[in-house]
C-alpha cells in the first residue's frame, strides 16, 4: 500500500494553511477501510497490517496499534485479535516522504508443481527465501514482484540460503494453515541428498541430537547440540560410498534449524561445501579440482523430495527435484572412486 510509510529526519516547514476538506490535496494519505477477505481471515491482526504496509518500520506499525488508531469493525483490538471474514479494519492515514525505495527484481524460478493453491520450485544454491538479516530480498519478494497479480504467495517452510531444492508456497491462506498443520503432525515427509567427507560406515543411521539457536557477536544466527536443546531426530540412508566421500539421504523426523549440518557435524561427518559447520580446509580444496575428484564450490546439499497430502484434494503427493548440474558433476568426478 504505497500511502504508508512514515518521515524520517525531515526539516521543520512553515505549515501551510489546511485547505478546505472539499479541496484537500490526493497527495494527502487517507483513513483506508480494508474488508477482509475468506483467505485473510484467521491471521493476527499486526501481521495482516506488516503485510499491507510494507516499507512502514514494524515500531511504527505496533505503536499505531497501541495507540488504538487501528480499528476493526469500529472497535479496538490488540495485536493478538485474529481476523474474521467479512471485518472492516480501519488503517489511520500515515504520512509519507518521496524517498527512493527498494527495487525487488522480478524473477521466476524452476516450477515442480502449480495449481490454484500452491507453487513448488526447485530453489537455486545462493538464494535466500525472504529478505532480512542484511538481506534485501528473496524467492518470496521476487515471486511478488513478478506476479502482481496474485493476491496471496507466502513461504509454507524454509531452505537455508546455501541449500537447493524443494519449496513450497502457499498461494491461499487455506492451504498454507493445511500444510502447517500437516508438518506440526510429522505428516510430511521431506528427504534430503549430500555428500559428506569420511568413512560413513552404516546403511542406516538414527541421530538424535537435541539442538540449540544461539546467535554469535556479529549477529549470526548459529545452532549447536546441547543438552536441554529442542528434541532433534535425522535418519540418514547411504546411497553410495567413495574412495573420501558418501552420498547421504537425510530423512527430516523433526525440522529444526540447521538440523542435517549440525547433526552431520558433531557425528565427525562435514558436508563437502559446508561454511558454517564444515571442513574449512576441506572446503577450500574442493574449489579446485584435484585427483580422484572434481571441484565443488557451494554446499552439497539439497532438498531432493517431499511427501505430504494435497491441502483441498485431500490426495496423497510426493515431489521430486532433480540435484543441480553442479552436484551431478561432481558426483560424476568421484565415481572411479566408488567403494561396492
Amino acid at each position: 500500500m504505497k500511502d504508508l510509510a512514515i518521515i524520517y529526519g525531515g526539516v521543520p516547514q512553515k505549515r501551510a494553511p489546511r485547505a478546505p476538506a472539499d479541496q484537500a490535496p490526493s497527495s494527502q494519505p487517507k483513513v483506508q477501510l480494508l474488508t477482509i477477505s475468506e483467505e485473510e481471515a484467521g491471521q493476527r491482526i499486526d501481521n495482516f497490517l506488516l503485510r499491507i504496509c510494507k516499507g512502514v518500520p514494524k515500531s511504527h506499525v505496533y505503536r499505531v496499534l497501541r495507540s488504538g488508531e487501528v480499528r476493526v469493525n469500529k472497535g479496538r483490538i490488540d495485536q493478538l485479535y485474529r481476523l474474521v471474514e467479512g471485518d472492516v479494519v480501519r488503517i489511520p492515514p500515515i504520512r509519507i516522504a518521496e524517498a527512493p525505495t527498494n527495487i525487488v527484481p522480478t524473477a521466476e524460478f524452476p516450477v515442480l508443481y502449480e495449481d490454484p493453491y500452491l507453487l513448488i520450485i526447485n530453489k537455486p544454491a545462493g538464494v535466500a527465501v525472504h529478505g532480512g538479516s542484511g538481506v534485501s530480498y528473496g524467492v518470496i519478494e521476487q515471486l511478488r514482484a513478478s506476479r502482481p497479480e496474485a493476491k496471496f504467495l507466502e513461504l509454507v517452510h524454509r531452505l537455508d540460503r546455501e541449500t537447493s531444492g524443494i519449496l513450497l508456497i502457499a498461494k491461499k491462506r487455506s492451504a498454507l494453515t493445511n500444510l502447517h498443520e500437516q508438518m506440526r503432525d510429522g505428516l510430511t515427509d521431506k528427504r534430503y541428498l549430500t555428500v559428506v567427507h569420511g568413512d560413513w560406515k552404516n546403511a542406516r543411521q538414527h541421530v538424535k541430537l537435541p539442538l540449540h539457536k544461539y546467535t554469535t557477536a556479529d549477529g549470526e544466527r548459529r545452532v549447536r547440540v546441547q543438552a536441554d536443546g529442542m528434541p532433534s531426530h535425522t535418519v540418514f540412508t547411504l546411497k553410495r560410498k567413495y574412495a573420501e566421500f558418501a552420498l547421504l539421504e537425510a530423512e527430516l523426523k523433526t525440522g529444526r534449524t540447521h538440523q542435517i549440518r549440525v547433526h552431520l557435524s558433531s557425528s565427525g561427518f562435514a558436508i563437502a561445501g559446508d561454511d558454517k559447520y564444515g571442513d574449512f580446509t576441506l572446503n577450500r580444496a574442493l574449489l579446485k579440482p584435484a585427483e580422484g575428484r572434481g571441484a565443488l564450490r557451494r554446499m552439497f546439499l539439497h532438498a531432493h523430495q517431499i511427501s505430504f497430502t494435497h491441502p483441498e484434494s485431500g490426495q496423497s503427493m510426493t515431489v521430486n527435484a532433480p540435484l543441480p548440474k553442479e552436484c551431478e558433476d561432481f558426483l560424476r568426478s568421484l565415481s572411479g572412486a566408488e567403494k561396492s
